[in-house]
């Protein structure tokens, strides 16, 4: 099911998702809808939390990027927890489907290791380069309570204020549902 995606300025985008129990009678659902609702707004990933779920759960599909060295991924992420992050930094102009219009060069690690059970809930441990180490950690802070904007200069950030005064409005279109 396709679900609205919350908008910046929600409380929820600001707090910490809480883990999923084994055996939780919720998640073949929630995965589904993070899915659709991911593929609806043509989005690359998509964190429970921005669908107003607060548990520790996302989806990632970068399985068409056009880079032949980078093996495509779809994947789905469960209480997920960062090893490693290399300390090669890369910029990316990146954006967010809860910041609609926004995108901005930022900085991350070029590479991630990560720990994270898989929709069936078996343990996998990965190491992931270039848009998916990116994805995954854009997505990852969503359940950690940040944003990419976090990342920008207090200057930069005090330049886009205006425009995430206008997000945080409703007063921002987007090509998908939304709430606040």
């Amino acid at each position: 099911m396709i679900r609205p995606i919350v908008m910046y300025g929600s409380p929820i985008l600001r707090q910490k998702a809480l883990p999923v129990e084994p055996g939780d009678k919720r998640l073949p659902n929630l995965i589904q809808d993070l899915w659709d609702t991911m593929y609806n707004a043509q989005g690359i990933g998509l964190a429970a939390p921005q669908i107003g779920i607060l548990l520790r759960v996302f989806v990632i599909d970068v399985s068409g990027s056009k880079n032949p060295e980078e093996p495509p991924l779809r994947e789905v992420f469960i209480n997920p927890r960062l090893i490693a992050l290399e300390a090669q930094r890369t910029p990316y102009e990146e954006g967010c489907l809860s910041i609609p219009g926004l995108r901005e060069r930022i900085y991350r690690p070029s590479g991630v290791e990560i720990e994270y059970y898989d929709a069936n809930f078996r343990l996998k441990r990965g190491r992931f380069t270039g848009m998916a180490a990116r994805a995954i950690q854009h997505e990852y802070d969503h359940l950690e309570g940040r944003l990419f904007i976090d990342y920008l200069s207090p200057l930069r950030r005090q330049l886009l204020r205006a425009k995430l005064r206008e997000i945080a409005a409703g007063r921002v279109e987007a090509a998908y549902p939304t709430t606040l």
